[in-house]
């Protein structure tokens, strides 16, 4: 079986890629020492998180858990730029026995199950096989999970569990037709090296339809934003599944098991579930409502150009700017307000850089008076989904995306 493409783009080398990667034996289990703290503004709880920059490949992080690592992006990052540095991109494992280093050259990908040749693929394979690049949100499914009122259990993140990157790879379509999907094949699962600590506990897998895991978008990815994936988003392989939540994106993939049934296990069948109903909303306490696992990601925007209780001086108009996502489509539109949601003016969107990419927005919006401001931005996305006023609630704290609201206070 050749997987030599001579035509394969060069912008990650293969010296880049496959040089020694590890983080060294005890970093991931070091205590955090806070070198400051984040107020994240969380309703309902303590909301003072310490900041640190001492985990492998990343700058200042605001620390939810060390163990597995749980690390959310500072807010002001989003403002800098639509693509979010690797280096503060955000953390997520589910599962603390994870490798700290990786031998590159007798890492293999694994594809078997129902196919008519399992292969077991090199990464020195894969870097030459034809390179796919996509700019993609990952956005944990609880994502500003500690906004929600009434209070929910799980990760408290505010806004800072997603970021958005270009991602460079292989198509997950390419690599299956190696393998040559048989006819009977109804679902594509996916496992990581990470391991659970406690004896019985589900190995973290997810899984895709066939149709969805051959669509030609979803990708084996080996780096973010023109550099090597670090240790902690992933390295060396991470699934990419566009426009769809990152409990999808499973990391340090190195197993690829096509079914001939659906997947029963746990990750599929009990975690990540959501109500069936419109928004995955249902009244707070509501039980035994049917449910169905996770997809597809819907819009979102914030202003990132002012913080929460931020001070300005009263102008009668001030500049406001911000990101926005339309979840599984593009950003049709976004519309800003300088009055609590009584009046709306559309912003100016900026360049397109695919559609399931950040969208930054611009405004010039109007002051009424001096005093506490409710600023607000609106997305909709080319599907014609506006986002909502109020917010849903699910008992799991999932698929926030009602319109967001940041208060300052101008003064004169």
């Amino acid at each position: 079986m050749d997987y030599l493409d001579e035509r394969a783009a060069l912008a990650v080398s293969r010296r880049r890629l496959l040089k020694a990667a590890a983080v060294g034996a005890g970093a991931l289990a070091t205590p955090v020492l806070a070198q400051a703290l984040a107020d994240l503004r969380l309703p309902g709880g303590p909301s003072r998180r310490p900041l640190a920059s001492g985990f492998p490949g990343k700058g200042e992080m605001i620390v939810q858990r060390v163990r597995p690592p749980l690390l959310e992006t500072p807010f002001s990052v989003f403002d800098r730029d639509v693509f979010t540095p690797a280096d503060q991109f955000f953390v997520r494992w589910h599962w603390a026995d994870m490798p700290t280093s990786i031998d590159v050259e007798s890492f293999r990908l694994t594809v078997r199950g129902a196919v008519r040749q399992p292969i077991s693929i090199s990464l020195a394979q894969l870097l030459h096989m034809p390179r796919v690049e996509i700019a993609a949100v990952n956005q944990c499914s609880g994502n500003s999970r500690g906004l929600f009122q009434p209070r929910v259990p799980g990760a408290q993140w505010a806004h800072g569990a997603m970021g958005n990157a270009r991602w460079l790879g292989v198509s997950l379509r390419h690599v299956l037709d190696l393998a040559g999907v048989r006819g009977d094949a109804v679902a594509v699962r996916f496992g990581g090296l990470d391991q659970p600590l406690v004896a019985g506990a589900p190995d973290f897998e997810k899984s895709l339809v066939i149709e969805h895991a051959r669509d030609g978008e979803v990708m084996l990815a080996f780096a973010m934003n023109g550099e090597q994936l670090p240790m902690l988003n992933g390295f060396p392989l991470r699934l990419v599944v566009p426009g769809w939540y990152s409990t999808y994106w499973v990391k340090m993939l190195n197993d690829i098991e096509v079914l001939a049934a659906p997947d029963d296990r746990y990750w599929m069948e009990k975690a990540y579930k959501i109500p069936t109903t419109p928004g995955a909303n249902v009244v707070p306490g509501a039980k035994g409502f049917p449910t169905v696992p996770i997809g597809a990601m819907v819009p979102r925007s914030w202003v990132t150009s002012l913080g929460e209780g931020q001070e300005i001086a009263f102008e009668p108009s001030i500049p406001l700017g911000g990101i926005a996502m339309g979840g599984d489509h593009g950003v049709a539109r976004v519309d800003v307000s300088s009055d609590g949601g009584h009046s709306w003016r559309p912003a100016t969107l900026g360049p397109d850089h695919g559609k399931y990419s950040f969208r930054r927005w611009d405004a010039r919006v109007p002051l009424a008076r001096p005093g506490r401001i409710r600023l607000m931005a609106r997305c909709t996305s080319t599907a014609g989904v506006t986002q909502p006023m109020a917010p849903v609630w699910n008992p799991s704290g999932f698929m926030r995306a009602n319109v967001e609201v940041t208060t300052i206070l101008a003064t004169r």
